[in-house]
């Protein structure tokens, strides 16, 4: 158990360090890391994903629906299935501890160069980088929800119950500025009505 407590707190370590653009923008490769990590279950010989495609998208649902932010939620909620509490704690502190310590060194220097031409322009390379890793979070994640791997991308279109909710939920979010938490919970009591 102590071994797979240090191989949380690693994973999500790197996932920190290595991803620009904060929370949001770390999914995409914390999507990626979790989904090809394997580990064997007590009381099984088989070894399993830390987490599937699908599982990954209910630890965003849930975090997005929490306030704070959302990558020590989403991967807490990870840490926790593999191994309760001590594994919450750990994935948290892999996805927090280490940028902070590095974030509290770096704020001393940044304001020293930060009209730097090199950093300006280092910066102007990245942020769209950031849209990018967004755009395939979101297109991986809808392959998971919509089922496209067993009924390829037209069979999403049978499923128009779940588009309409994307568009209203997008359509909210850019019109209004409603806390997504009250959409989230808004489409959580209608899938207790409707799917149930």
């Amino acid at each position: 158990m102590n071994m797979l407590i240090w191989q949380i707190f690693w994973l999500y370590t790197r996932v920190s360090l290595f991803s620009w653009g904060g929370g949001p923008a770390s999914l995409a490769l914390m999507q990626r890391e979790t989904t090809a990590a394997i580990w064997v279950p007590p009381g099984s010989t088989h070894p399993v994903p830390w987490a599937t495609p699908l599982e990954f998208s209910d630890a965003v649902a849930v975090g997005n629906a929490l306030p704070g932010p959302i990558a020590p939620q989403v991967s807490a909620y990870i840490g926790y299935k593999l191994a309760g509490v001590p594994g919450a704690v750990a994935a948290a502190l892999g996805t927090v501890l280490p940028t902070t310590l590095l974030m509290l060194v770096m704020v001393v220097f940044f304001f020293r160069i930060k009209e730097s031409l090199t950093v300006q322009s280092m910066l102007k390379g990245v942020r769209p980088v950031v849209v990018g890793l967004l755009l395939w979070t979101a297109y991986d994640m809808a392959v998971s929800v919509f089922g496209v791997k067993q009924g390829g991308w037209g069979a999403t279109l049978l499923q128009w119950d779940k588009l309409l909710i994307v568009a209203l939920t997008f359509g909210i979010l850019t019109l209004t500025g409603l806390n997504p938490a009250f959409v989230i919970f808004g489409a959580a009591c209608f899938g207790l009505v409707a799917y149930q």
